[in-house]
């Protein structure tokens, strides 16, 4: 085989394999993962697949610019242990972005095959197929840095951005110190995300490699209440700020009460502690045998109606205002959720909800229309929608859950260290940086970016990474000098 090239140059021209799935009746009895785990025949061949094209357009397209078409072309060639190499030279989480990346907006979706009317190569699949390989084998490097500067890091939240600047940090040699105010380190991955799309012994072991590298998590601790920022930036040589956002958007119709809807986060929160082993808590919000229509179009909505069918509930409905080519969510999701028992009322709208003494009863909704031609839209603009007059109809419902999508918390009042903000009321760092604007502060993630995927956080931490360990050095040259 010639180097860059694949021992099966026709490889685009066999058939398109996913993973294959639990069926549906026996994967909502569960929270595991739905994914049966590839073999390395089926991983070897969809990755020949690859067509090696002159322009990565896959590669462009994904936030971490991960060299995609390398390391397709080493697992192709059975080389998993340099396509491992290869892929955690740009991702601090490649088994994880491999899961639960939306692939068909993102890599999948520019795939030169894709695009030309073929069915795209599944580099999600192979990605953490090859992950786990590494990590099965023994592959996954522990974090050894060649030496140890001296300097510390605070990091501030333990989601993705946190989790991955934390490993670049400590690789260069910085004493990290993470900050979280839940009791499990991970944030959005350990306690947002079900576990039927990503485990928690997924998260777990990343989170375990930090701790034997010799990152310490200092877990209950609310930044702002328990510790002070002031106390933070005395006791490192810098601070990262990667709390991501989870302000709940909440409905705005009448009806509403301030105990008769459930917050996505706080319905997902309670699952996941059950799936991390803690005891069911009687208070939190459960679905079994009741009536659930859950508002919104996102992933977020996505993980709440397939959990709700998990949990027993009697009826799932998932209501949006827009149509299904104008969802928000992963394609994927919207057809694993359907092929889970999950109703979807497209085109409907929250209008109020209907309550019998002080228990809602159903949500009221009006039926929408796309208010223009998908040609007049502006690029990347979804369509704007109107209601329709006289459509009203009611979904029986006695738990109501809002995916509205996440806003940033108040960060100004929460900190209480001059911080400044955007009109968004995200973090305010500097032009094509991560500086805030406190000498020595850094901002990376959905805290900076607003609500937003995974990965992104994942690069932001990377690179934020990358910045602090600029200006620690550049600290340390003038302190010699």
């Amino acid at each position: 085989m010639q180097k860059g090239g694949r021992s099966n140059p026709g490889g685009f021209l066999i058939e398109q394999r996913r993973l294959e799935k639990q069926p549906a009746e026996l994967r909502v009895r569960a929270f595991t993962e739905i994914t049966l785990k590839p073999t390395a025949a089926g991983g070897t061949v969809q990755a020949s697949r690859c067509t090696d094209c002159g322009v990565p357009f896959c590669q462009n397209a994904c936030p971490l610019q991960n060299n995609i078409p390398d390391w397709l072309a080493l697992s192709a060639d059975g080389d998993l242990r340099e396509a491992w190499r290869v892929a955690s030279a740009t991702s601090t989480m490649p088994e994880i972005c491999g899961r639960i990346c939306p692939q068909d907006r993102l890599c999948e979706g520019a795939c030169t095959l894709q695009q030309s009317g073929w069915d795209g190569v599944t580099i999600g699949s192979v990605e953490a197929w090859i992950a786990d390989t590494a990590f099965d084998n023994g592959w996954v490097e522990p974090i050894r840095p060649l030496a140890e500067r001296g300097q510390s890091v605070a990091i501030v939240g333990s989601g993705p951005a946190g989790l991955a600047a934390a490993d670049r940090l400590r690789s260069e040699g910085y004493r990290v110190t993470v900050y979280d105010r839940h009791d499990r380190a991970g944030g959005l991955l350990t306690y947002g995300i079900p576990g039927f799309k990503l485990e928690k012994r997924i998260v777990q072991r990343r989170i375990d490699r930090l701790i034997e590298g010799g990152v310490q998590f200092v877990l209950n601790t609310n930044v702002g209440v328990d510790v002070t920022m002031d106390e933070l930036r005395s006791r490192h040589d810098a601070v990262l700020l990667a709390m991501g956002v989870y302000q709940a958007r909440t409905l705005s119709v009448p009806g509403r009460g301030p105990n008769d809807t459930v917050a996505a986060l706080d319905f997902l929160i309670a699952q996941n502690r059950v799936d991390c082993g803690d005891a069911p808590d009687a208070s939190a919000p459960h679905a079994a045998g009741r009536d659930v229509v859950v508002v919104g179009g996102g992933d977020t909505a996505m993980d709440c109606v397939r959990t709700a069918v998990r949990q027993g509930a009697n009826s799932v409905v998932c209501l949006y205002r827009r149509d299904r080519d104008n969802m928000p969510g992963s394609a994927r999701e919207v057809q694993n959720a359907e092929e889970e028992g999950v109703r979807f009322e497209w085109l409907g709208a929250p209008k109020a909800l209907m309550s019998k003494g002080e228990a809602v009863t159903a949500v009221r909704a009006q039926r929408m229309a796309l208010a223009q031609d998908l040609a007049s839209a502006a690029p990347g603009q979804r369509r704007d929608i109107a209601p329709v007059p006289g459509s009203d109809f009611d979904l029986p419902a006695d738990l109501v859950i809002e995916a509205l999508g996440f806003e940033p918390e108040a960060f100004a009042e929460q900190l209480d260290a001059g911080l400044g903000l955007t009109r968004w009321n995200t973090l305010q760092v500097a032009r094509g940086g991560f500086a805030t604007t406190l000498p020595g502060v850094f901002a990376a993630g959905d805290a900076v970016r607003g609500a937003s995927l995974v990965v992104w956080a994942v690069r932001d931490g990377q690179d934020a990474a990358a910045e602090i360990d600029r200006y620690l050095r550049a600290r340390t040259e003038e302190a010699a000098a």
